[in-house]
């Protein structure tokens, strides 16, 4: 299982509980996450993570392009939903990616344990 891992500033102290809280789920899975994430999630959570460009920078994009060649079975992808992003058409486009290739995208908290909680009762 592939899986990416995103969270916008506000949201990483979210997805560093998520990683802890899923921890042993994750170990078994290859993960992927955009630059600052990715690291909180190495030194915070324990988990062994490609870290890609931070998200303003082109993570996004990076994710989005293994997203629509098959390299990427799910993404939780925590937004900030109150706070301007500069690189909100590269956010929108990774979260239409999702939806055209048929990728399970979580977007919240709520809906990210659901997803995970889910993978891995299959894994």
């Amino acid at each position: 299982m592939i899986i990416a891992l995103i969270a916008h500033d506000r949201k990483k102290d979210d997805i560093v509980q998520l990683g802890k809280e899923f921890q042993a789920f994750l170990q078994g899975c290859t993960l992927m996450a955009t630059g600052t994430t990715g690291g909180r999630l190495q030194a915070e959570a324990g988990l062994n993570v490609e870290r890609l460009l931070s998200g303003p920078l082109g993570g996004d994009l990076q994710i989005g392009a293994r997203l629509a060649v098959g390299e990427v079975d799910a993404v939780v992808f925590l937004r900030d939903p109150m706070t301007p992003q500069p690189h909100e058409p590269d956010i929108n486009a990774l979260v239409r990616a999702c939806d055209v290739h048929n990728v399970a995208c979580a977007t919240n908290v709520a809906s990210a344990r659901l997803l995970l909680k889910q993978l891995s009762l299959q894994a």
